[in-house]
């Protein structure tokens, strides 16, 4: 298992806990530094926040899209989640519809879903799975 991220932070929350993101490898979800079909499963949960302040604890603990280009960078990052992935390889995609619908998210890909799942008390986080297609 790997864990990437392009952050490396230390906080302390609002609550007085510890938050350390500390990833195994240094990466940007637009550009993957792994070769085409590297993996059998990829799980992605990108930042969904395009309304939190640059200070917040939000901000801190889930990151944050940019206003102007969240739409092109998880369309970046969709196709390099499916690059990564070998044929018949499996994509489980988490998003939280707060700020963004889903169904906005899910247009920035051509790749239909398998299966879908709503959780959290307001239903608001959606679990994605999406197998690529076999060669």
């Amino acid at each position: 298992m790997l864990f990437g991220d392009i952050r490396s932070e230390e906080h302390v929350l609002c609550d007085g806990r510890a938050l350390n993101i500390n990833p195994d490898a240094y990466t940007d979800f637009r550009d993957l530094p792994f070769p085409d079909e590297s993996f059998r499963v990829v799980v992605f949960d990108p930042p969904h926040l395009v309304n939190a302040g640059p200070n917040s604890w939000l901000a801190a603990k889930y990151g944050r899209l940019t206003k102007e280009t969240w739409r092109d960078d998880l369309r970046a990052a969709f196709a390099e989640c499916f690059r990564v992935l070998q044929p018949s390889g499996v994509l489980i995609f988490k998003w939280n519809e707060t700020q963004i619908k889903v169904r906005e998210i899910l247009a920035l890909t051509d790749q239909k879903p398998l299966v879908g799942h709503m959780s959290g008390k307001a239903m608001n986080t959606h679990w994605i799975t999406f197998m690529k297609d076999a060669k």
